[in-house]
């Protein structure tokens, strides 16, 4: 049983968190650790150092973040702390446990400017304190243990959790019609298939460390999205194309995020399901 695998996972009370935890028993010869802060406090160094001490993870998947976006304009203390420091004390177990880390970033490190796909080499450049922050992680990562996934994704979505998905549901069902942003762009993520994505990375034969951008298939606006999200559940309100300038929020937001997946379906030979396929099979769920 030499192979058998160790696997810890961060903030899995969060929608990413929860999905794996759906799909767990679906990786050959692992026990997984799922915790949130009640059982480790990422920005604690020496609980962090206990814990490794004890259940000697093969793997670490930290899906544990600040993601409050706007809030973290004015919270930039606690932002930097769960983002950054608690980041940088997964890194350095792992590097002294020789465990490979999972590290979960986003599109928000880019500035929004692009009109091509994106892709992992790209310049970042994050136009708000939550992306700014995310970065921030994304280099300690990177600085301090080689073997690391650092996963950037994007709008993402679960049946668990607070989302766009559950809040335009709510909203379509309480008002009589809706303004929804259609000049931001990018690609919605059902965080089951990224969950499910990450494990057969686990169970891949060979190591391919480095940064990864994962999303589903497709393109769509915020517009887009809340539209297809009604069509299914047959909600029949008013729904109003706006442009971002019409709803100011404290932190910007990139204008376009659509991410390149070619390095990751090439290296681990992924098939990424369409958008709409997925967005309909969590509505269901639901």
């Amino acid at each position: 049983m030499a192979n058998k695998k160790t696997i810890l996972v961060t903030g899995s009370k969060g929608q990413l968190g929860n999905e794996l935890r759906e799909l767990a028993g679906s990786v050959k010869d692992a026990d997984f650790h799922f915790v949130d802060i009640e059982e480790l406090d990422i920005t604690n160094g020496q609980q962090i150092r206990k814990f490794f001490d004890e259940i000697k993870p093969t793997h670490c998947i930290n899906c544990a973040a600040y993601t409050a976006v706007d809030k973290a304009e004015s919270d930039r203390e606690l932002c930097d702390l769960i983002n950054v420091t608690g980041v940088e004390n997964l890194a350095v177990a792992c590097k002294v446990h020789d465990a490979v880390l999972y590290h979960i970033s986003t599109d928000f490190v880019f500035n929004g400017n692009a009109s091509q796909p994106l892709t992992e080499d790209q310049d970042t450049d994050p136009v708000c304190y939550y992306g700014e922050s995310k970065l921030k992680g994304e280099k300690q990562v990177a600085e301090t243990t080689e073997k690391h996934y650092i996963i950037r994704t994007s709008w993402l979505y679960s049946s668990f959790g607070n989302n766009f998905v559950k809040t335009m549901i709510r909203l379509g069902e309480t008002k009589p019609e809706l303004g929804v942003i259609f000049d931001q762009v990018g690609t919605p993520t059902y965080a089951k298939d990224l969950a499910a994505s990450i494990l057969e990375m686990i169970d891949a034969p060979e190591d391919h460390f480095g940064i990864y951008h994962y999303s589903n298939e497709g393109v769509a606006s915020w517009y887009d999205f809340t539209k297809a999200i009604f069509e299914y559940k047959a909600i029949t309100i008013p729904v109003k194309p706006i442009p971002t300038t019409a709803y100011p929020t404290p932190a910007k937001r990139p204008h376009f995020s659509v991410m390149d997946k070619n390095k990751i379906k090439t290296n681990f030979d992924l098939a990424i399901p369409y958008w709409r396929d997925s967005l309909k099979e969590c509505l269901e769920k639901l």
